[in-house]
């Protein structure tokens, strides 16, 4: 597989900007539960602040902090279609609240619409050159688009305004991944890890890395690591069973594509490493199985082409 798109292909590298915080406005007021929704929302109880945001909104339709408090809510659960819904009526609201758009980049990305992205973060800095999240985001975005040496600028300008963004480490870490400079990369994603150990995306982004190295174990062992910190990470089983499918130990490959598979059941490549693994064992139906649901959930011609001649081959 190509080493510089599937390696950012391999990482999600995408930050929630601040919940927006108010002053100790009276229980019961719509200020209060959009305030208490905020704080849910950083303690993880992403239904409770959605529900509480929700009642501010009732209270006062018009209140900016309801809905961006609501719409991160919304991004942390990968319902992406309602946070960008939120986060532009909180922009409609105040057109001048960057961080809006930050966020409602960052969903941009994990749907797919880069170009979106980017003029999402054009307008945050445009708004604010200093917000580093804005260049972090636009960075992802035009890594996705294989843009690598602005995927490289955005992320050194993050780190420069933030010298302590783990995440802006991560990604730069990733651009450095895609153009095949994996000494940098490596000491970015240390870097990263120093600054927040318990970031699964970085152990996943050098996993990555050690995997195209050749450093097998390395990568199953930071794949274990991102697990742990987040037992419903698809990309994390996925990555773990790509480097299981090269040491040849293709049940406990399969075992973790079916666990990915199980968590999303669209998510494409973990039939392909599958049906790649079948296939390693002479189970020749499960393969083509696996191979012909990849090609109904990717859109990438290559893939596609690549997927059909493997089918023709195992039908001989």
């Amino acid at each position: 597989m190509r080493r510089g798109r599937t390696v950012l292909l391999l990482t999600l590298v995408l930050l929630v900007s601040g919940i927006l915080v108010a002053c100790s406005p009276a229980k019961g007021t719509a200020e209060w539960y959009a305030l208490e929704g905020g704080k849910l929302g950083e303690e993880g109880c992403y239904d409770e602040a959605i529900e509480h945001c929700s009642e501010a909104i009732q209270l006062d339709p018009n209140l900016v902090r309801a809905y961006y408090n609501r719409g991160t809510a919304y991004l942390h659960k990968g319902q992406y279609g309602l946070a960008i819904a939120d986060y532009a009526k909180a922009i409609e609201l105040d057109p001048k609240l960057a961080k809006a758009y930050v966020n409602r980049a960052w969903a941009y990305n994990d749907i797919g619409q880069y170009d979106l992205a980017i003029a999402d973060c054009n307008k945050a800095i445009e708004l604010d050159p200093k917000l580093a999240m804005a260049y972090n985001n636009r960075g992802n975005a035009y890594g996705s688009l294989g843009q690598l040496d602005l995927a490289l600028a955005d992320c050194n300008r993050a780190i420069e305004l933030d010298p302590k963004l783990a995440m802006a480490y991560n990604n730069r870490g990733n651009a450095y991944a895609g153009l095949g400079q994996l000494e940098q990369a490596f000491e970015d994603y240390n870097e990263a890890i120093a600054l927040d150990p318990n970031l699964p995306m970085t152990y996943i982004s050098r996993a990555a890395a050690y995997y195209y190295n050749g450093q097998y174990d390395l990568a199953i062992a930071d794949c274990t690591k991102a697990i742990g910190l987040d037992p419903n990470s698809t990309i994390a089983y996925d990555n773990r069973a790509w480097a299981y499918n090269a040491k040849g130990q293709y049940d406990l490959g399969i075992a973790d594509c079916t666990k990915a598979i199980g968590l999303d059941p669209n998510y494409a490549r973990a039939y392909l490493n599958r049906g790649l693994a079948y296939k390693e064992q002479g189970k020749k139906a499960e393969a083509i199985a696996d191979f012909e649901k990849f090609i109904t959930l990717t859109s990438d011609p290559e893939s596609i082409e690549w997927a059909r001649q493997e089918i023709e081959e195992l039908k001989k």
